[in-house]
């Protein structure tokens, strides 16, 4: 069991949040096959505060198993007080920050990442959301800013002193965005750092990757991103060969039981038009790993014909049809 302050986690592997991604639909169906932890969009305290009908749609509970972590974004310590008690009023267990959003609209308005440049005020929206909150605080940063930088042992040692519970490291600088490889290595200096669990995260795609970032940062454990994008049991597949738990592979009729289940979500969160659209990347990447899954060719075609489809009940229909009569013709 591990421990995020008084909240028990079964397993130390973390669904990352990603904006766009990580909707109530697709944590439901992480949780679904038993991921420990998932994490909803990054939500501005302001705009939470402002019951914007997007930004309220962000932070929905996925209901399910495991505890219920919401991120924040901004950088006003009022409006991230009043965002960490509503959260906090709305369910939420643990409280992220994020301080490790390298997109430029997210920078450039002084949040996320650019708060690693600004000690100081980092320090007042630690300071602010801990003392709103009596749920646990953790905070989620990079290497840096750039290799001019590379401040994270201090934020996270300064995080520590002021409340934080648990300190997530992606293995990049802002100015790498998403290029290159992660270098796990450099989370090491964050772990010596501070005597709180800190959870490495960037380019974990499988079990094999989990264990060489442990292995070379020394984290508490892991936090996987990108590579969960249409394989929402991916998270339980990574904690079960961590942990030495036995595992079975979901089977394609569970596998497509699930995206039916995450299209049926999506319209009932969003609304039919739009539910479709937002759950497009979802049924996307679930093609490219139905494909790689089963050893067929890539779906290239059958993929762009689905994310052309404007009703769910289409989209549904040729999901089962098409995916079924493939698998049997394999």
């Amino acid at each position: 069991m591990f421990l995020v302050g008084d909240v028990q986690i079964e397993a130390p592997v973390f669904l990352a949040p990603m904006s766009g991604v990580t909707d109530a639909p697709f944590r439901s169906q992480a949780i679904r096959f038993a991921a420990p932890a998932v994490v909803t969009e990054m939500v501005a305290g302001a705009e939470l505060a402002r019951r914007s009908e997007e930004f309220v749609r962000r932070v929905a509970p996925h209901n399910g198993r495991g505890p219920f972590i919401v991120q924040l974004v901004g950088r006003d310590p009022e409006w991230m007080r009043i965002g960490a008690e509503l959260a906090q009023a709305g369910g939420a267990d643990i409280i992220d920050i994020n301080m490790g959003c390298p997109a430029k609209k997210v920078t450039g308005g002084l949040s996320g990442c650019a708060l690693m440049r600004e000690p100081e005020l980092a320090r007042s929206l630690i300071v602010a959301t801990a003392r709103a909150v009596s749920v646990p605080v953790t905070v989620k940063m990079r290497l840096g800013w750039d290799e001019a930088c590379l401040n994270a042992p201090e934020l996270a040692r300064m995080a520590e002193g002021e409340g934080a519970r648990m300190i997530t490291v992606h293995g990049r600088t802002r100015n790498q965005f998403y290029d290159g490889a992660a270098d796990w290595r450099r989370i090491a200096p964050v772990v010596e750092a501070t005597s709180l669990p800190v959870i490495a995260n960037g380019d974990i795609v499988d079990a094999v990757s989990a264990r060489e970032a442990l292995a070379q940062s020394g984290a508490a454990g892991v936090m996987v991103g990108r590579g969960a994008l249409g394989r929402p049991w991916l998270l339980a597949r990574i904690a079960a060969d961590l942990q030495r738990w036995e595992w079975r592979e979901p089977t394609p009729e569970q596998k497509l039981e699930s995206v039916t289940e995450q299209v049926q979500a999506s319209v009932t969160l969003y609304g039919e038009r739009l539910g479709v659209r937002v759950v497009r990347k979802h049924v996307a990447a679930f093609i490219d790993a139905w494909a790689n899954d089963m050893g067929l060719a890539p779906m290239h075609e059958l993929r762009g014909r689905l994310c052309q489809c404007d009703s769910s009940a289409a989209l549904i229909d040729q999901l089962q049809s098409e995916l079924s009569g493939r698998r049997a013709a394999a």
